[in-house]
């Protein structure tokens, strides 16, 4: 990841956690209905990792909302 991006990945991150403490699932919960390891759930929400169209789809199928709900970066 580039520096210069990390804030936007933050910001991704806190849509996650955001829609992810909406539905009232943990970390634990949500990374096992997208098949992911809690771990990786927790970098997406610190910014620290890119994440894959496949998870971002699966987790929008989850969270019921659309991918553009989690580009959605308030300021």
């Amino acid at each position: 990841m580039k520096q210069k991006y990390k804030p936007l990945y933050e910001k991704f991150g806190l849509n996650v956690v955001y829609y992810r403490k909406r539905k009232k699932l943990t970390q634990l919960q949500l990374a096992e209905l997208v098949d992911i390891d809690r771990s990786h759930i927790s970098a997406i929400e610190l910014g620290n990792v890119g994440v894959s169209f496949d998870v971002i789809f699966k987790m929008c199928e989850v969270l019921d909302i659309e991918p553009k709900n989690l580009f959605d970066f308030r300021e």
